[in-house]
Protein backbone atom coordinates (compact mmCIF):
# COMPACT_ATOMS: atom_id res chain seq x y z
CA UNK A 1 0.00 0.00 0.00
CA UNK A 2 2.82 2.36 0.80
CA UNK A 3 4.40 1.73 -2.61
CA UNK A 4 1.08 2.39 -4.38
CA UNK A 5 0.61 5.66 -2.51
CA UNK A 6 4.11 6.79 -3.41
CA UNK A 7 3.54 5.86 -7.07
CA UNK A 8 0.27 7.77 -7.17
CA UNK A 9 1.87 10.89 -5.65
CA UNK A 10 4.80 10.72 -8.09
CA UNK A 11 2.47 10.32 -11.09
CA UNK A 12 0.33 13.25 -9.97
CA UNK A 13 3.37 15.47 -9.63
CA UNK A 14 4.54 14.43 -13.10
CA UNK A 15 1.20 15.41 -14.65
CA UNK A 16 1.23 18.74 -12.81
CA UNK A 17 4.76 19.43 -14.03
CA UNK A 18 3.69 18.54 -17.58
CA UNK A 19 0.81 21.04 -17.40
CA UNK A 20 3.17 23.75 -16.15
CA UNK A 21 5.62 22.99 -18.95
CA UNK A 22 2.85 23.20 -21.54
CA UNK A 23 1.67 26.53 -20.16
CA UNK A 24 5.23 27.89 -20.25
CA UNK A 25 5.68 26.73 -23.83
CA UNK A 26 2.37 28.32 -24.85
CA UNK A 27 3.47 31.62 -23.28
CA UNK A 28 6.78 31.54 -25.16
CA UNK A 29 5.04 30.80 -28.47
CA UNK A 30 2.37 33.48 -28.03
CA UNK A 31 2.60 36.29 -30.66
CA UNK A 32 4.11 39.59 -29.53
CA UNK A 33 1.41 41.59 -31.29
CA UNK A 34 -1.62 41.42 -33.55
CA UNK A 35 -2.15 42.70 -37.07
CA UNK A 36 -4.63 45.53 -37.31
CA UNK A 37 -6.88 44.96 -40.34
CA UNK A 38 -8.89 47.85 -41.71
CA UNK A 39 -12.46 47.78 -40.47
CA UNK A 40 -11.66 45.87 -37.29
CA UNK A 41 -11.71 47.43 -33.82
CA UNK A 42 -7.97 47.38 -33.11
CA UNK A 43 -7.67 48.38 -29.49
CA UNK A 44 -10.97 50.05 -28.70
CA UNK A 45 -12.78 46.92 -27.56
CA UNK A 46 -9.82 45.67 -25.54
CA UNK A 47 -9.41 49.05 -23.89
CA UNK A 48 -13.09 49.14 -22.96
CA UNK A 49 -13.08 45.63 -21.51
CA UNK A 50 -9.86 46.00 -19.56
CA UNK A 51 -10.93 49.08 -17.64
CA UNK A 52 -7.29 50.04 -17.25
CA UNK A 53 -6.41 52.60 -14.61
CA UNK A 54 -2.71 53.12 -15.26
CA UNK A 55 -1.13 56.56 -15.28
CA UNK A 56 -0.84 56.32 -19.05
CA UNK A 57 -4.51 55.55 -19.58
CA UNK A 58 -5.32 59.00 -20.95
CA UNK A 59 -8.47 59.62 -18.92
CA UNK A 60 -9.64 56.03 -18.52
CA UNK A 61 -8.56 54.70 -21.94
CA UNK A 62 -6.09 51.81 -21.72
CA UNK A 63 -3.14 53.20 -23.66
CA UNK A 64 -1.05 50.09 -23.08
CA UNK A 65 -3.60 47.83 -24.79
CA UNK A 66 -3.93 50.16 -27.76
CA UNK A 67 -0.15 50.36 -28.04
CA UNK A 68 0.16 46.56 -27.94
CA UNK A 69 -2.48 46.14 -30.65
CA UNK A 70 -1.53 48.96 -33.00
CA UNK A 71 1.81 50.64 -32.27
CA UNK A 72 4.17 47.96 -31.04
CA UNK A 73 4.70 46.44 -34.50
CA UNK A 74 6.97 49.39 -35.28
CA UNK A 75 7.89 50.87 -31.90
CA UNK A 76 8.99 47.55 -30.39
CA UNK A 77 11.03 46.56 -33.45
CA UNK A 78 12.27 49.87 -34.86
CA UNK A 79 10.63 49.13 -38.23
CA UNK A 80 10.83 51.96 -40.78
CA UNK A 81 13.05 53.91 -38.39
CA UNK A 82 10.45 54.15 -35.62
CA UNK A 83 12.06 55.03 -32.25
CA UNK A 84 11.78 52.08 -29.86
CA UNK A 85 9.87 52.46 -26.62
CA UNK A 86 12.27 53.28 -23.79
CA UNK A 87 15.20 54.20 -26.07
CA UNK A 88 16.17 57.58 -24.60
CA UNK A 89 18.80 58.26 -27.25
CA UNK A 90 16.34 57.73 -30.12
CA UNK A 91 13.69 59.88 -28.43
CA UNK A 92 15.90 62.74 -27.22
CA UNK A 93 15.26 65.12 -30.12
CA UNK A 94 11.62 64.13 -30.40
CA UNK A 95 10.74 64.66 -26.75
CA UNK A 96 12.30 68.10 -26.98
CA UNK A 97 9.47 69.07 -29.34
CA UNK A 98 6.91 68.57 -26.58
CA UNK A 99 4.05 66.14 -26.02
CA UNK A 100 1.52 68.08 -28.10
CA UNK A 101 3.78 67.89 -31.17
CA UNK A 102 4.26 64.14 -30.72
CA UNK A 103 0.50 63.73 -30.34
CA UNK A 104 -0.11 65.77 -33.50
CA UNK A 105 2.30 63.56 -35.44
CA UNK A 106 0.57 60.42 -34.18
CA UNK A 107 -2.91 61.68 -35.07
CA UNK A 108 -2.07 63.21 -38.45
CA UNK A 109 0.85 61.03 -39.55
CA UNK A 110 4.48 62.04 -39.91
CA UNK A 111 7.18 60.82 -42.31
CA UNK A 112 6.82 57.01 -42.55
CA UNK A 113 4.27 56.83 -39.69
CA UNK A 114 0.66 56.71 -40.95
CA UNK A 115 -2.07 58.70 -39.24
CA UNK A 116 -3.34 56.97 -36.08
CA UNK A 117 -0.85 54.16 -36.60
CA UNK A 118 -2.78 53.07 -39.67
CA UNK A 119 -6.05 52.54 -37.75
CA UNK A 120 -8.51 55.33 -38.63
CA UNK A 121 -11.03 53.87 -36.14
CA UNK A 122 -9.03 55.17 -33.17
CA UNK A 123 -10.30 58.34 -31.53
CA UNK A 124 -8.02 61.23 -30.62
CA UNK A 125 -8.30 60.23 -26.95
CA UNK A 126 -7.21 56.66 -27.73
CA UNK A 127 -4.24 57.86 -29.75
CA UNK A 128 -3.31 60.21 -26.91
CA UNK A 129 -3.41 57.35 -24.40
CA UNK A 130 -1.22 55.16 -26.62
CA UNK A 131 1.29 57.99 -27.14
CA UNK A 132 1.37 58.65 -23.39
CA UNK A 133 2.18 54.98 -22.74
CA UNK A 134 4.80 54.98 -25.50
CA UNK A 135 6.75 58.00 -24.30
CA UNK A 136 6.31 57.84 -20.53
CA UNK A 137 9.62 55.96 -20.03
CA UNK A 138 11.55 58.82 -21.68
CA UNK A 139 9.64 62.01 -20.79
CA UNK A 140 7.21 63.53 -18.34
CA UNK A 141 3.71 63.16 -19.80
CA UNK A 142 1.45 66.14 -18.99
CA UNK A 143 -1.20 65.08 -16.49
CA UNK A 144 -3.86 67.10 -18.26
CA UNK A 145 -2.62 66.68 -21.83
CA UNK A 146 -5.10 67.59 -24.53
CA UNK A 147 -7.06 64.73 -26.05
CA UNK A 148 -5.92 65.84 -29.45
CA UNK A 149 -8.26 68.76 -30.04
CA UNK A 150 -5.41 71.09 -30.94
CA UNK A 151 -3.86 68.48 -33.21
CA UNK A 152 -7.17 67.80 -34.90
CA UNK A 153 -7.68 71.52 -35.44
CA UNK A 154 -4.20 71.74 -36.90
CA UNK A 155 -5.03 68.85 -39.25
CA UNK A 156 -8.23 70.55 -40.40
CA UNK A 157 -6.37 73.82 -40.95
CA UNK A 158 -3.63 72.07 -42.91
CA UNK A 159 -6.23 70.30 -45.05
CA UNK A 160 -7.98 73.57 -45.82
CA UNK A 161 -4.72 75.24 -46.79
CA UNK A 162 -3.85 72.31 -49.04
CA UNK A 163 -7.21 72.46 -50.76
CA UNK A 164 -6.87 76.20 -51.26
CA UNK A 165 -3.36 75.83 -52.64
CA UNK A 166 -4.61 73.19 -55.05
CA UNK A 167 -7.16 75.64 -56.35
CA UNK A 168 -10.05 73.25 -55.79
CA UNK A 169 -8.39 70.50 -57.80
CA UNK A 170 -10.64 67.48 -58.28
CA UNK A 171 -9.70 64.12 -56.77
CA UNK A 172 -9.83 62.73 -60.30
CA UNK A 173 -7.28 65.26 -61.56
CA UNK A 174 -4.18 64.09 -63.34
CA UNK A 175 -1.30 62.89 -61.18
CA UNK A 176 1.28 64.38 -63.52
CA UNK A 177 2.06 67.32 -61.24
CA UNK A 178 1.98 65.31 -57.99
CA UNK A 179 5.23 64.13 -56.40
CA UNK A 180 4.41 60.43 -56.16
CA UNK A 181 7.84 59.59 -54.81
CA UNK A 182 7.46 62.13 -52.03
CA UNK A 183 4.05 60.74 -51.04
CA UNK A 184 5.43 57.19 -51.14
CA UNK A 185 8.39 58.09 -48.92
CA UNK A 186 6.12 59.84 -46.43
CA UNK A 187 3.36 57.25 -46.16
CA UNK A 188 3.81 54.00 -48.08
CA UNK A 189 7.42 53.04 -47.50
CA UNK A 190 6.75 51.87 -43.92
CA UNK A 191 5.19 48.71 -45.33
CA UNK A 192 6.31 48.50 -48.96
CA UNK A 193 10.01 48.93 -48.14
CA UNK A 194 9.89 46.37 -45.34
CA UNK A 195 7.21 43.89 -46.41
CA UNK A 196 5.28 44.52 -43.20
CA UNK A 197 1.87 42.81 -42.98
CA UNK A 198 2.62 40.96 -46.21
CA UNK A 199 2.87 44.11 -48.32
CA UNK A 200 4.68 43.46 -51.65
CA UNK A 201 8.04 45.19 -51.53
CA UNK A 202 8.92 47.94 -53.96
CA UNK A 203 10.94 46.48 -56.83
CA UNK A 204 9.96 42.84 -56.14
CA UNK A 205 8.74 41.84 -59.60
CA UNK A 206 7.64 38.37 -58.50
CA UNK A 207 5.51 39.69 -55.64
CA UNK A 208 3.85 42.23 -57.94
CA UNK A 209 3.24 39.96 -60.94
CA UNK A 210 -0.27 38.77 -60.02
CA UNK A 211 -1.25 42.22 -58.76
CA UNK A 212 -0.23 43.99 -61.96
CA UNK A 213 -2.44 41.59 -63.93
CA UNK A 214 -5.48 43.14 -62.23
CA UNK A 215 -4.75 46.47 -63.90
CA UNK A 216 -3.80 49.91 -62.69
CA UNK A 217 -7.37 50.99 -61.92
CA UNK A 218 -7.78 48.07 -59.52
CA UNK A 219 -4.53 48.97 -57.78
CA UNK A 220 -5.72 52.56 -57.52
CA UNK A 221 -9.02 51.38 -55.99
CA UNK A 222 -7.29 49.16 -53.45
CA UNK A 223 -4.90 51.94 -52.43
CA UNK A 224 -7.66 54.57 -52.10
CA UNK A 225 -10.30 52.44 -50.40
CA UNK A 226 -8.17 49.87 -48.59
CA UNK A 227 -7.72 46.16 -49.25
CA UNK A 228 -7.06 43.29 -46.85
CA UNK A 229 -4.48 44.55 -44.30
CA UNK A 230 -3.79 47.79 -46.18
CA UNK A 231 -5.76 50.74 -44.75
CA UNK A 232 -7.43 53.26 -47.04
CA UNK A 233 -4.92 55.80 -48.36
CA UNK A 234 -2.14 54.10 -46.43
CA UNK A 235 -3.75 55.22 -43.18
CA UNK A 236 -3.54 58.93 -44.09
CA UNK A 237 -7.08 60.12 -44.95
CA UNK A 238 -5.80 63.65 -45.68
CA UNK A 239 -4.27 62.45 -48.97
CA UNK A 240 -6.20 63.25 -52.12
CA UNK A 241 -7.03 60.53 -54.63
CA UNK A 242 -4.54 62.12 -57.02
CA UNK A 243 -1.76 61.88 -54.43
CA UNK A 244 -2.55 58.22 -53.73
CA UNK A 245 -2.55 57.43 -57.46
CA UNK A 246 0.78 59.20 -57.92
CA UNK A 247 2.27 57.13 -55.08
CA UNK A 248 0.92 53.94 -56.68
CA UNK A 249 2.44 54.97 -60.03
CA UNK A 250 5.81 55.45 -58.35
CA UNK A 251 5.53 52.14 -56.49
CA UNK A 252 4.58 49.97 -59.45
CA UNK A 253 6.91 51.85 -61.78
CA UNK A 254 9.77 49.99 -60.10
CA UNK A 255 8.53 46.65 -61.49
CA UNK A 256 6.95 47.61 -64.82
Amino acid sequence: MGCLATLGLTTGMAFAQEDVDRDAIADRLAPVGELCVQGEDCGTAMAASSGGDSASSGGGVDGESIYNNVCMACHDTGAAGAPKRGDESAWSERTGQGFETLLSHAINGYNAMPARGGNPNLSDEEVQAAVAYLVEPVMDVPAAASGGGDAAAESESTGSESAEAAGGESAEASTASVDGEGVYNSVCMACHDTGAAGAPKKGDAEAWASRLEKGTETLYDHAINGFNAMPAKGGNPSLSDAEVKAAVDHLVGSVE
